[in-house]
Order: structure tokens, then sequence, then C-alpha cells
């Protein structure tokens, strides 16, 4: 085993709740109410309803974890796979900018199910899911750029961070969490190539990410053994996915640098790569007193990542895509102040005054933005207007960034908006769960017992 990946599963059998700091602990608490707004709100959307009914076909009608979706239960494994489905298709589930990662669709699906089922309590499942962010975190940043250009880190290295939180309710010891790396990283995968046909691979990788890591700890704690130097050895993940690893990246500041406290909220509903040029371009309006009707033309000075992922997407042709889409995204921002899960849902696919400010932007590389990349995700614009004007538009931290983020309140009121979305609870049963979550921390019961609805068919939705 090579020396960084030996520090990392160190520390990951050493963590214990004591050594978390309280601010690393209230944060996971904001994180987990953030994903659990996302699952709800994405409980109807395609393809969510084939997920469950997958679910209910090879499950169990019943089991020690709860199918947030539908509201039943179910083993964690079919628990981890539809939860981690649900909470990653409507964009609104957090995203750490320097590993490319989105650790809360993966962690929390993986950890809450098997929590769950082990009758473990709130304050474990803290500790589980800070483990996953810490070592999900560290192996996304090991990987580099050059992993994200192909591969959908939130899938591949996801796998590897759900593994981890099961592997701490486990209780593994530093040679299973060796054993439990190995076995899910021989299983990590998720290609980026779906954009292009606008496919819902995006919610298979987060969902079986978040299984297999079930599957890969359960089966460690029972004995299977995984490969000793998955992450940094000749044949093992870096050397198969990554053109630029580096290995310190895996040990950095273990136990002092905690970098679940360095993620960011989603304020857009949309990819994290359209929110600084979105940021950007709305306090250029508000500061310029412009409207939408008064700008000819929109240039997104934009890092690398960005060109190769929204790139993909000229035309979109389903509401997932449209969130991929920048034009898309600053056409909602110019016409609407806003590109939220309302105006995508509510603004027709076709609409003709979206798709024409659509036709008017377009995104070049920028070098300074692409060198403080992924670190730091700047926002600059450029405008045109029809008086021939031609401004500039800056931020440097995206709302919801960690300079920038979300207050409780603020996350409370991002709560209600996603379970309102999708009709999954009433005003009293949301003001009960927002409740309970600031509580995760005492070692009360993880059940919710969300009395959802059913979810309808599966509809392919017309609008944005």
């Amino acid at each position: 085993m090579s020396q960084h990946t030996e520090q990392l599963t160190a520390f990951l059998a050493d963590l214990s709740h004591a050594r978390i700091p309280a601010p690393v602990v209230a944060r996971t608490e904001d994180l987990f109410l953030d994903w659990l707004g996302s699952l709800l709100a994405g409980r109807r959307q395609h393809p969510i309803p084939v997920f469950n009914a997958y679910a209910r076909r090879m499950g169990p009608a019943q089991g020690g974890s709860e199918n947030l979706v539908d509201g039943g239960t179910t083993s964690p494994y079919f628990a981890a796979l539809v939860n981690g489905a649900s909470s990653h298709v409507v964009e609104q589930d957090d995203l750490h900018n320097s590993s490319v990662l989105h650790p809360a669709t993966v962690v929390f699906p993986a950890a809450l199910a098997a929590a769950q089922d082990l009758g473990k309590s709130g304050r474990d499942l803290i500790v589980a899911a800070v483990a996953g962010y810490e070592a999900g975190i560290r192996i996304g940043e090991f990987l580099g750029r050059s992993h994200y250009r192909i591969f959908h880190t939130t899938g591949t290295v996801g796998t590897l961070a759900a593994a981890v939180a099961v592997g701490k309710l486990l209780a593994l010891d530093q040679a299973g969490f060796t054993h439990l790396l190995g076995s899910a990283g021989t299983q990590a995968s998720g290609l980026w190539e779906f954009l292009r046909d606008a496919a819902d691979s995006k919610q298979l990788h987060t969902a079986k990410a978040a299984a297999d890591g079930v599957l890969a700890a359960y089966m460690t704690a029972d004995g299977l053994t995984g490969a000793s130097d998955i992450l940094e050895g000749d044949q093992g993940l870096a050397a198969g996915l990554s053109s630029d690893a580096e290995p310190r990246c895996l040990s950095d500041r273990l136990g002092e640098r905690w970098a679940l406290a360095e993620t960011s909220f989603k304020f857009h509903a949309s990819c994290r790569h359209t929110h600084p040029a979105a940021d950007a371009l709305l306090d250029l309006m508000q500061r310029e007193n412009l409207d939408a009707a008064q700008i000819k033309s929109v240039t997104a000075r934009v890092h690398q990542g960005a060109l190769d992922v929204l790139g993909r997407v000229t035309v979109p042709r389903t509401i997932h895509q449209a969130k991929f889409s920048m034009g898309t995204v600053l056409g909602l921002i110019a016409l609407h102040g806003k590109a939220g899960l309302t105006e995508f849902h509510q603004v027709p696919l076709d609409d003709t005054d979206v798709a024409r400010f659509r036709d008017n932007v377009s995104m070049v590389l920028d070098a300074e933005v692409d060198a403080a990349y992924p670190l730091r995700w700047l926002g600059r614009v450029e405008v045109e207007t029809v008086d021939g004007r031609r401004l500039q538009g800056a931020i440097d931290e995206p709302k919801g960034d960690p300079g920038n983020t979300l207050s409780r309140p603020e996350l409370e009121q991002k709560f209600r908006r996603l379970a309102a979305f999708s009709e999954a609870l009433n005003d009293d049963q949301t003001d009960t769960l927002i409740e309970r979550v600031w509580h995760l921390n005492e070692d009360a019961p993880l059940h919710f017992a969300i009395a959802t609805a059913a979810t309808p068919d599966d509809e392919h939705q017309e609008t944005l």
C-alpha cells in the first residue's frame, strides 16, 4: 500500500465524533437537509419512477431502510439506489469545488440506508458522512482535472465515498478500509458521453455509486478482500483514469483541513458550471439596470471544464439537458431573474424568447478563470448591448460557495421550495422534518416515516 493511501485509511479508522469540530458537525446537518430537499424534489421527475419500479421488482417489499421516494421500506442496497438517483436529478445537490464532486448525493443515500438498517443514531450518521466526504473529496482531488474531462467524478469517486461512509458505520479497522477501497474502486464508473444524447445516465451514476458503496462495505465486513493499492497502484484508478494524479492530495492535512466545510450549496437549479456566469450576468444587469431586451449578446468566459461539459449541449431536448446549456440558463436569468425549478419546469422548452437569447450566448476559454479552476470558480461575462455598449461582469464567489454561503434560514427556504415542488410534504410535515434535521447530532432514531404520496407514472416533460 502506498503511503498516502495508508495515511488516509488510518485517518478513517481512527475518526470519531469527538475529533470532529462542532462547526463541521453543524455543517453536516446543513448538508443533510440540503440533500434531503433535493431528494424530495426529484421523486416525481423522469427517470426516478424507473429506478423505483426496478427496486420494487428486484428488492424486498419491506426492509430496514426507507425508500424516501415512495415512503416504503426495502433493503439498504435498494434504498441507496433509489434515494441516490432521486437526489441528483433536479440539480440542486451540493458540490465541492476542487474535487468537482457532488458528495451528498452518494454519501447520504448510502449512509442513511445503512444507518437505518444497523440501528444507528444521527450522531453515528454524522461521523459516517464526514468520513465519506473527507475521503471522497481527497480522492477526487487526487484524480485531477484529466479524470473529470471523460469521467463523471460523482459516479466514479462517489462509489468510494459512499463505501467509506458505510464502512464507518460498520466499524471497519484500517485493514478493512483498505479492502473496502479496493472493492469500491474496482466498481467505479461513469462517463460523460450521455450529455450528447440527453440520456438518463447521470442518475444511474449516483444510484449505482451509492448502492455499490453499500455492497462494498457490507461484503468487506463479511470478509471480502480488495486490492490494497487501488488508488495509486500500477493498474489502479489513477493509472487507468487520470493523467495528472497527485497522490499527496489523498493525505492532505487529514484531521486539520475539514474538506466537508468547503462544500458549496447550489443556488440555481442547473449544472454548477453555469452558476459563475449566471451570477456575473445577474450582478451586471442589476448594476447597469439592464433588461433582457437591451442585451444583444453575452460571452461567458469560462474554464476548460465548463467547455468540456456544457459544450456538448446546443439545443436542449429535455429539462435536464437544458440545465447543461449555458445559453438556456443565462436566458432564464436575463428574462426571469433566476434559473430555479419553477423557471425550468414552467417555461416551455421551445420558448422563443429564451431560445433567441440562448442563440446569442457563447463561451470562450479564459486564462484567468481556467488557472483558478477547480479551486475557485470565477464568473466572467461580456455583454454587448443593442445600443453598442460593451460591459463586463465579474464575481469571484458564486452564491452558495463557502465565502458566499447559504445561511440556515436560506437553507430552510430552499428546502421548503424543494419539498413543495414535488408536493412531498405539507407545511407541518416540512416544519417537523427541518427541526429533526437540526437535531441530527442527537442520539435519536433515524427513521423519518415520510408518508410521501405514491409517485405517478413516469412522464417526459415538455417544458424547461
